[in-house]
């Protein structure tokens, strides 16, 4: 099983994320509603990948993941942004700063697991 922690303020897209990741069988999910509620759960469940939304009130994805990542335990696991602002800029600028892959909103939740799973792959050989 794939421990992954997905951090998405809106709630419909938490459920159908849960849903796609569910039905492929591979997936243990632990959810989080906000950048905050992530670094709280991250204390008790370290995941093998990350997908975090980019835009959430409070504290954006890539800030959560900043914080999540002064604890090394956390440095090295794969981060996986979902966003619906998919500028060219953006995109290559996330995965200039570490990110394994950028998904865009809307996605297609069929795809999902596979896409998260590839994102794993292409971390792990550029390690």
């Amino acid at each position: 099983m794939i421990k992954l922690l997905h951090v998405e303020d809106d709630a419909d897209i938490r459920e159908i994320a849960m849903m796609a990741l569910e039905l492929s069988g591979e997936f243990e999910v632990v959810q989080c509603s906000s950048g905050a509620d992530a670094l709280d759960k991250v204390k008790s469940f370290t995941p093998d990948v990350f997908l975090l939304d980019m835009m959430m009130p409070g504290m954006t994805g890539r800030e959560t993941l900043d914080q999540i990542r002064k604890d090394s335990t956390f440095a090295t696991i794969p981060a996986i942004f979902m966003t619906a602002r998919a500028q060219h800029s953006e995109i290559e600028e996330l995965l200039m700063n570490g990110a394994a892959e950028v998904i865009s909103k809307p996605f297609d939740p069929m795809a999902l697991p596979d896409q998260i799973k590839l994102a794993m792959q292409k971390s792990a050989q550029a390690k």
